[in-house]
């Protein structure tokens, strides 16, 4: 650790991003406050799907999607739904989304989302090691299943992959098979993305990583910040009437971040992917239900093994960050689990516990970049933020490249497409 840092930086977000931001900044040396209104490793940190998704390097904006958007947006239970009420709210963003399909600016930001996955798992093996963790990283792979997609498309998929950089296998049903014996015989392909990552808890890597953090000095408050202010020495946090004096802040504010950047006159185009999960056991206890996580290609979800079993992951629903959950789109995971697994425990959504079912909010941007660099008008203001479905994914080399940018290093990669100043 450097201790030649007397800088004190405010962190502003305690989810998998500002854990990292916070832990990256302690080991240069600088006095640190982690700062969040709910509590460590909460929203979309604590029950995400656990895939560490180095593959997905395409911007979820594609030409493609605009034949599938009607029939899509008509299904309340369907892979994506949007509330009609909240249409209005959500045309502005659509529109900015579909000005990033044409295949220019596609290239342009998958190029992007790249340079921040390729090694981000690397990122995390010394936090994980220095916090005794390793056990939380397992690196087996993950496989996205085809039941009914004819093989010349398949192939398609896997060309499009492996054109990308992305390490990829083209599997048969027994190939398959071999990998994950619980599969129904109904899966015909599988991609197999060898170099990814998953953990059977991802609260846990949260808790370990902020452990870390704090029995190295990493201060915490859990405040609601009402204004963010700077001023000549520094920046100026308003919480519960008091006002906290930081030198620098890092906003790691995740679904939350619009409004606060609103404040200090930014404008973000952010909006909040509703995703739901669902916790299972396994149906023999001691022996999982899959070994990596299973993505289907066509029923759009995916499946981790956890310490609890199994969880089901996926769909998106644009309906804002207010209204309630509709925890049904959480039942149906179930119903596409039980078809491709031959063994998988009962689940009655009638007796099903609070606790199985659960809703996070993904903040993502039109581009499918995040924000990570110095805000455009303010020295002392810093932002990672907007990490769509791979906040976990590019947790600890976020941090890393925060660290660097206030050092005042080299950032291992160029920030340039991922500032706010592309908004603004």
């Amino acid at each position: 650790m450097n201790h030649s840092n007397n800088k004190h930086i405010a962190v502003v977000g305690a989810g998998i991003i500002g854990i990292n931001c916070a832990l990256s900044l302690r080991n240069l040396g600088y006095e640190v406050t982690l700062i969040d209104k709910e509590g460590v490793g909460s929203g979309c940190s604590q029950r995400n799907a656990g895939h560490f998704a180095t593959e997905q390097v395409f911007p979820l904006a594609e030409a493609g999607l605009l034949l599938q958007l009607p029939k899509l947006l008509l299904d309340p239970l369907g892979p994506m739904a949007l509330s009609p009420s909240y249409f209005p709210k959500a045309l502005p963003w659509f529109l900015r989304f579909m000005a990033n399909m044409p295949s220019k600016i596609r290239n342009k930001n998958s190029e992007a989302i790249k340079a921040l996955n390729k090694n981000a798992i690397d990122y995390y093996k010394p936090l994980l090691k220095d916090a005794n963790a390793e056990h939380l990283l397992t690196t087996d792979g993950s496989l996205l299943v085809f039941e009914d997609t004819p093989y010349d498309e398949v192939k398609r998929h896997w060309q499009h992959y492996h054109g990308a950089g992305v390490s990829v296998e083209l599997l048969n049903r027994q190939q398959t098979l071999a990998l994950e014996p619980n599969l129904s015989g109904k899966i015909n392909h599988a991609l197999y993305f060898t170099d990814v990552g998953h953990t059977a808890s991802p609260a846990a890597i949260c808790d370990a990583l902020a452990e870390s953090a704090f029995a190295k000095g990493v201060h915490y408050q859990q405040l609601e910040i009402s204004n963010i202010s700077d001023n000549k020495d520094g920046v100026t946090i308003t919480a519960n009437e008091q006002s906290y004096q930081f030198d620098q802040i890092v906003i790691a504010t995740g679904a939350w971040s619009k409004a606060v950047l609103a404040q200090l006159g930014y404008k973000l185009p952010l909006e909040v992917e509703r995703g739901y999960s669902l916790d299972i056991a396994d149906k023999q206890e001691g022996t999982p239900s899959l070994n990596r996580p299973v993505a289907s290609a066509e029923r759009k979800f995916i499946m981790t093994p956890m310490q609890h079993g199994l969880r089901l992951s996926g769909t998106v629903e644009f309906a804002g960050l207010k209204q309630k959950p509709n925890y049904k789109r959480a039942d149906l995971l179930f119903q596409h689990a039980n078809k491709m697994l031959d063994e998988i425990s009962d689940f009655d959504p009638k007796s099903a516990s609070d606790e199985q079912r659960w809703l996070g909010f993904r903040p993502s941007l039109p581009d499918s970049l995040p924000v990570i660099g110095r805000a455009p008008n303010h020295d002392n203001i810093f932002c990672a933020l907007g990490h769509q479905h791979l906040g976990l994914t590019q947790g600890a080399i976020t941090g890393a490249l925060i660290g660097q940018l206030i050092q005042g290093e080299k950032t291992d990669i160029d920030l340039s497409p991922y500032s706010l100043a592309r908004f603004n």
